[in-house]
């Protein structure tokens, strides 16, 4: 009987835990805490908790793979998803189909915000390579500023999959930490006068407008970049799905059942990446430093251009939409909106923050797709 029961315990769990797996549980469950109680990002938050839980239980073998023609673990197959760059081009469908990119079309300019708070990337992406970090480790890094989750996945996949897990957990936790992160940086290099301003109501688009525009966007893209079509493509199909008023039923069902399936498996695949060996490492935690700097600078070359416009602009510009130029959507847009209600009540600058918000996801993308063509 002692003989069974040593056997049975020799093929549990409990013989195999290691001290870093426990420690990776003990990290779910922050995950978990900030997801379910805090409410930061739980859409994608709460898969990943989960799926970093899961492939951190001593034993289970989720991400083993297959062996001898035997079948490998199921986070296994679902993390070809992100290892085949299935997932984050979906996720970006159902962000077109959801989005209106109205406020862009009617003030291009919005245009210069976006590609302004991509700044971060690139100087979190030098920044990284001072601390020897390689070209490829560094772009993956970098890309973090843009705080677009899908896109830096997508970029980290290719250039350095092997840092998957703690860039992915980074990006979407400096993604649900918008809110505290970017007003300090508006109200420090803005004055209460600035924040006050009020905008011009913007014209309206034409259907013609808003038809061409993701195919011309699309088309231009792809051929200075080739490498960001894939997500410039997918963001691009989803709007116009939505703009076209033709196909509701294909729009309905990307900006939601596609979309939210989607985050399940991207969320569970991510986490599955976060093993204790890619955690518990200096790496990390320099990971966790760059991207709140990539992120910071972002942030302050959009503000910071937004100023600028402001003073040479013919029509008032809040210079807080700028701030909105990274690609957490509509997020920022919304932070934009409560900084500028805090200083003026009656204002209203959601649908002109949505104008940099989305040339932001643009703007990331185009910068993926730079870092992909020089280091991939």
């Amino acid at each position: 009987m002692l003989n069974i029961l040593l056997d049975f315990f020799k093929t549990s769990g409990f013989s195999v835990a290691t001290i870093q797996q426990i420690g990776m549980i003990f990290v779910s469950f922050v995950l978990f805490y900030l997801a379910i109680k805090k409410k930061y990002e739980p859409l994608l938050l709460l898969p990943i908790a989960f799926g970093m839980f899961l492939v951190n239980l001593p034993g289970a073998g989720l991400m083993d793979p297959p062996v001898d023609g035997q079948p490998g673990g199921l986070l296994y197959y679902f993390s070809m998803g992100i290892d085949l760059g299935i997932y984050p081009p979906l996720i970006f469908l159902g962000v077109g189909a959801m989005t209106d990119f109205g406020p862009l079309i009617a003030n291009p300019k919005s245009l210069l915000l976006g590609a302004a708070a991509q700044f971060g990337i690139f100087v979190t992406f030098f920044g990284a390579i001072l601390l020897g970090f390689t070209a490829q480790e560094a772009g993956s890094i970098g890309i973090i500023g843009g705080a677009d989750g899908p896109t830096a996945i997508f970029t980290t996949s290719k250039l350095a999959p092997h840092l998957l897990g703690p860039i992915a957990v980074a990006a979407y936790s400096y993604m649900a930490l918008v809110p505290i992160i970017q007003p300090p940086i508006m109200k420090l290099l803005t004055t209460k006068e600035e924040r006050a301003i009020k905008m011009v109501q913007l014209r309206e688009v034409s259907r013609t407008e808003r038809i061409v525009f993701p195919i011309f966007v699309t088309v231009l893209v792809s051929l200075v970049v080739p490498p960001a079509a894939p997500l410039v493509g997918m963001l691009m199909l989803g709007n116009l799905f939505r703009e076209a008023l033709v196909v509701d039923k294909l729009r309905e069902m990307a900006s939601n059942a596609l979309m939210y399936s989607v985050t399940i498996f991207l969320g569970l695949s991510v986490g599955a990446k976060a093993t204790a060996e890619a955690f518990f490492s200096p790496i990390f935690l320099g990971i966790l430093l760059l991207g709140v700097t990539a992120f910071a600078f972002g942030t302050t070359a959009g503000v910071i251009l937004g100023k600028i416009m402001n003073k040479l602009s013919k029509t008032p510009i809040n210079p807080l939409i700028g701030s909105a130029g990274v690609s957490a959507v509509p997020m920022a847009a919304r932070v934009s909106q409560v900084v500028g209600q805090e200083a003026n009540p009656s204002n209203f600058l959601l649908m002109h923050a949505m104008g940099p918000n989305v040339a932001g996801v643009i703007g990331s993308a185009i910068a993926a797709g730079v870092l992909l063509t020089l280091f991939g």
